[in-house]
């Protein structure tokens, strides 16, 4: 369990949890930012344009990755007040992901303006490398396309066949073979950090 980290490295936990909390309510906001320039004002009218991460996530989701390193967030919105249905859907389904890309970015480059050896303290290079795969894992990982992550939104509308999946017992069922499947996650490490080593020069 994540928890144990607590014990064995408590450092390594707290950034973590820093990190997801950050990027998953940023995500969130990036939904809603979305959603309002594409005329559903649902996020204002709800409280949800916010950097309150209890908004975002609640307190379900802070217990459930403080003990298992799962967690999760909602921004409520409307689709039927899009000016286009299609793209305004594709548009806000995409926002979050494509935010976790840019934070990932954006702790690559301070990877590689960061000191050699590496400065302590916030901007460590644990912390920067935890920040760039632990962004660069939630863009791959949210753009899957499986009800109800964001990606099957995205593919949805570009694939209207998938539509359907949305109320089956699909989108459930793929995410408890992946979550218990140690390829998956081994995966998507392996991915990221090919990333960072060749973005960062340090591959």
């Amino acid at each position: 369990m994540f928890i144990q980290t607590l014990a064995t490295n408590p450092l390594l936990f707290f950034r973590i949890v820093l990190i997801l909390i950050l990027s998953v309510s940023l995500h969130e906001l990036a939904h809603g930012f979305a959603a309002i320039s594409q005329g559903d004002d649902t996020p204002k009218k709800t409280g949800h344009m916010t950097i309150n991460p209890i908004v975002h996530m609640g307190w379900e989701s802070i217990i459930f990755l403080c003990i298992g390193g799962i967690c999760w967030g909602e921004m409520p919105v409307k689709p039927s007040k899009f000016r286009s249905p299609k793209w305004g859907n594709i548009l806000v389904s995409a926002a979050g992901p494509l935010l976790n890309l840019v934070l990932a970015l954006l702790f690559i480059l301070l990877l590689r303006l960061s000191s050699s050896p590496p400065i302590d303290g916030i901007l460590s290079y644990q912390f920067l490398y935890l920040g760039a795969t632990i962004n660069l894992c939630l863009f791959i990982f949210n753009l899957l396309p499986i009800p109800p992550l964001d990606g099957f939104y995205v593919f949805s509308e570009l694939f209207p066949a998938l539509k359907p999946l949305k109320d089956s017992p699909f989108g459930l069922f793929a995410l408890m073979i992946l979550f218990i499947s140690p390829g998956f996650s081994e995966g998507l490490y392996a991915i990221s950090n090919v990333v960072i080593a060749t973005a960062s020069g340090m591959g």
